[in-house]
């Protein structure tokens, strides 16, 4: 039986994801594809959370998607040698936001593509982004909202980085923001996806240097 990525993410029984992908590869599909589609369910979900979808469903998302990401992240591109590191970027869903499925993608992704990636997880605060910023040296700062109650602490981060005067590229993304939305706060990129944010954060690096 052929499954939606939405049946898989929302099954508890914990069991419909590994045939989903199983599956998909079988008919060779990239796992690419498999992360692409699957953040394009999350996205879903984030946006009918409190009126279709609850807590509850995002749990058994959440944890879903995590079995899938440890079923496919084997197949992905082999982590490149630290020295050999194209960049660095710091990585973390904001302040009020405790969802992390979609920022971990991301993560790999990136990761897979070459960058350094400081994963803050959940719930960040400015001074904790801009303290990482100032440590690390990283080019880029990378934030993630699934809630749009939520996503306006954006603003207020890059506002505090602009007051502090620290120079980094900003990139947001997640359920919550748009590319209108990112333009509007000042941001220098919007990632729709994981793949599309691994493909932004290589733009933004060739404009850093």
């Amino acid at each position: 039986m052929e499954y939606t990525i939405l049946d898989a993410l929302l099954d508890v029984t914990k069991k419909k994801m590994e045939t989903f992908c199983e599956e998909k590869l079988i008919n060779g599909t990239d796992a690419y594809e498999i992360i692409d589609e699957m953040t394009g369910g999350l996205r879903e979900i984030g946006k009918g959370y409190k009126e279709i979808y609850f807590d509850a469903e995002l749990m058994v998302a959440g944890w879903n998607a995590k079995k899938a990401l440890l079923m496919l992240k084997p197949m992905l591109q082999e982590e490149v040698k630290v020295n050999d590191k194209i960049g660095k970027v710091i990585l973390g869903t904001v302040k009020g936001d405790v969802h992390d499925i979609g920022k971990e993608i991301v993560n790999i992704m990136l990761s897979s593509e070459g960058f350094e990636v400081i994963d803050l997880g959940t719930d960040v605060e400015k001074e904790k982004y801009a303290d990482a910023v100032r440590e690390t040296g990283a080019d880029i700062l990378a934030m993630s909202a699934l809630l749009t109650t939520t996503r306006e602490y954006m603003a207020e981060v890059i506002e505090y980085f602009i007051a502090e005067g620290l120079e980094v590229k900003i990139m947001v993304g997640g359920g919550a923001v748009s590319a209108e939305y990112a333009e509007e706060i000042g941001a220098d990129a919007y990632g729709k996806d994981a793949v599309d944010a691994a493909r932004k954060a290589k733009e933004l690096l060739s404009k850093t240097f």
